[in-house]
């Protein structure tokens, strides 16, 4: 018999379209003390997508390990678990995507570059990740929508807004980009998966094919 899967996640990717990927349990977006209740349902495997960051206590650290000493594969990606997945790898987390690697090289290091605000009742999203927004900007640039100079100079607004208010329209009406540029590079953008909805397959597909494996 199929032992219990639990995932965190809402953000990066929904319920609904997990569930076309992986069959799971699906909880809202992981806060300090989550990882405790799983615990005691003997999970075979926990997956950290997205978590709150400020408006509540973040999970952590010694929970997950709490969970690793106890047997529970635990992974991480995507946004909060990318985080964990790159403080606690040496300790047995598994990390999954870009956005993991991101943290484990050291190429991103706030929480910042993950965080977003979003509506707690229907977990819509109303601004947009910095790591979304750098991976975005350097596609647009691959492509010649932006130069390289447009790029860094929309990348340093997009720096100086606080995280709940970043969004394109906010960012690009404080840059010198012209209006044709800005119009072409929001099409674009909205085009792209998200990295960290990328990201947040990736690690549904790697829990499916540990469980197949099992």
């Amino acid at each position: 018999m199929s032992k219990k899967t639990i995932i965190f996640t809402g953000l990066s990717i929904s319920h609904e379209k997990a569930l076309n990927i992986l069959n799971a349990e699906y909880r809202a977006p992981i806060k300090r003390g989550d990882i405790l209740k799983a615990i005691n349902e003997s999970p075979e495997i926990i997956g950290i997508i997205d978590g709150v960051f400020h408006h509540a206590p973040a999970v952590g650290h010694k929970e997950i390990i709490q969970a690793i000493d106890k047997g529970i594969t635990v992974v991480g990606g995507g946004s909060m678990g990318a985080l964990r997945a790159s403080e606690l790898d040496s300790l047995g987390m598994i990390g999954i995507g870009y956005v993991y690697e991101s943290y484990a090289s050291g190429k991103i290091e706030s929480d910042d570059d993950v965080a977003v605000v979003f509506n707690p009742e229907t977990h819509e999203q109303l601004s947009e990740a910095l790591v979304n927004i750098e991976h975005k900007l350097s596609l647009a640039t691959e492509k010649g929508i932006i130069n390289n100079s447009e790029k860094n100079e929309i990348l340093k607004v997009a720096k100086s807004i606080y995280y709940p208010k970043r969004t394109y329209s906010k960012i690009l009406a404080k840059t010198k980009i012209s209006e044709e540029k800005k119009e072409n590079l929001i099409e674009f953008a909205s085009k792209i998966v998200d990295i960290k909805t990328q990201d947040a397959i990736a690690v549904l597909e790697f829990i499916k094919s540990m469980k197949n494996s099992l």
